[in-house]
């Protein structure tokens, strides 16, 4: 692998990292109902996914695992916009924006992990 291909694999878990810590973050901000309080957990848990599985697909013991644990990091971005859809922000106009923006990287990394996927397969 060269420099360049070796650089982008870590920027990417820098990003992945950076988002499971905005969310983390948003969360902490979130009205503490029922409903947030039990969304805002999935929500932890499937960004943090993301990126713990694209540390993993790294260490692949195959092109098969690779593409496998790269197909678990698509799941777990897609599922990570489904529980931002999901939480309530309530009148905070400043929380809305930023679920919106979380939401928008959660979708912009399912497209890059689909789009690995597409070229290792």
């Amino acid at each position: 692998m060269n420099k360049t291909q070796n650089s982008k694999r870590y920027d990417l878990e820098d990003r992945t990292l950076i988002f499971a810590k905005r969310v983390r973050e948003f969360v902490g901000r979130l009205k503490p109902t029922l409903a947030n309080t039990e969304d805002g957990k999935q929500v932890i848990k499937a960004s943090g996914s993301v990126g713990a599985n694209y540390i993993e697909a790294n260490e692949a013991l195959s092109k098969k695992d690779f593409v496998m644990r790269i197909k678990i990091c698509r799941k777990e971005a897609k599922e990570s916009r489904y529980w931002l859809k999901l939480v309530d922000t309530g009148e905070n106009k400043e929380l809305e924006q930023e679920r919106k923006t979380l939401e928008n990287e959660a979708d912009e990394l399912t497209h890059i992990f689909g789009s690995i996927v597409t070229k290792s397969e």
